[in-house]
């Protein structure tokens, strides 16, 4: 490439063929991209993904993937860091979230990139914390299982309460991805939590860990990590869960890497307090 002038960078939509030149990217910022987050992400939304390109080179990304009609997430933000401070990271944020409409866009930024979304309107909603460890030895609970195809709808509903927008289409393929291995607490026959746990470029990484109590989280959180002993795992807890920071702490887990949960605008109620662990930085 010979030119990295601003009027040659061509922004255009993305697909999954793309994504491995999306998520090496965030891999080489210690992001720590899931192995096969990929389907999941463009089964929510296949038209929320770009790419910034000069001669037809990739050299910036972006995804603003819509939920429904009211809410939005932001992620995956990255220029090539050979090209960084020319404005192709702008243009690229400019014309992507345009595909957002009205809807209130959510984020999880890296902390330099912060002040730069606040002034674009995003304010401050909580700091996310990753945890990083290796998995502590446990005994699988009883009343956790592996999620079955009879207890998608359940999940999808208790999902739902936990997050600002309906996700069935996106749960569908998390649930099932390759080498995401997802499970279920019930009390009696009411979910009170799930989990999945899934392979990453650094280590496993667990999200969504979604539960009543702070019991419930650690039937799932050992539910996920039992069979898994000694390898490194990864989960982001949002500071506002005092006793997810204590599950993470508990587990021998210490803090590794720091984003701020940021939105446009209001989002519906959900239970903040069920989220011992977000789904996931890109998506929310």
């Amino acid at each position: 490439m010979t030119s990295a002038a601003l009027e040659d960078l061509v922004v255009t939509q993305a697909g999954p063929e793309d994504w491995p030149v999306i998520s090496g990217w965030a891999a080489d910022e210690g992001w720590n991209p899931g192995a096969a987050d990929g389907p999941a992400f463009f089964a929510q939304d296949p038209d929320g993904f770009f790419l910034g390109r000069i001669d037809g080179e990739p050299v910036s990304a972006i995804s603003v993937v819509n939920y429904g009609a009211d809410y939005a997430f932001l992620g995956c933000y990255l220029v090539r860091p050979d090209l960084r401070g020319r404005g192709h990271g702008h243009t690229t944020w400019k014309t992507a979230l345009a595909h957002a409409g009205s809807r209130t866009i959510g984020l999880d930024g890296v902390v330099a990139q912060q002040d730069n979304y606040r002034s674009s309107g995003f304010e401050l909603a909580h700091r996310t914390v990753r945890f990083t460890g290796s998995a502590p030895a446990a005994e699988a609970p009883a009343d956790v299982h592996a999620v079955r195809e009879a207890d998608l709808a359940e999940i999808t509903a208790y999902d739902s309460a936990c997050y600002p927008a309906d996700r069935p289409r996106f749960l569908a393929h998390w649930l099932t991805g390759t080498g995401h291995r997802a499970v279920v607490r019930r009390t009696g026959h009411r979910v009170t939590g799930y989990g999945v746990v899934r392979p990453g470029h650094d280590s496993l990484r667990i999200g969504p860990l979604f539960a009543d109590t702070p019991e419930d989280a650690t039937a799932v959180f050992t539910a996920l990590t039992h069979d898994t002993a000694g390898s490194a795992v990864a989960l982001d807890v949002p500071e506002t869960n005092a006793a997810g920071i204590a599950l993470a702490e508990q587990a021998g887990f210490t803090p590794s890497f720091e984003t701020a949960r940021m939105y446009t605008g209001p989002v519906r109620p959900h239970a903040q307090d069920r989220v011992f662990g977000v789904t996931t930085l890109e998506l929310g």
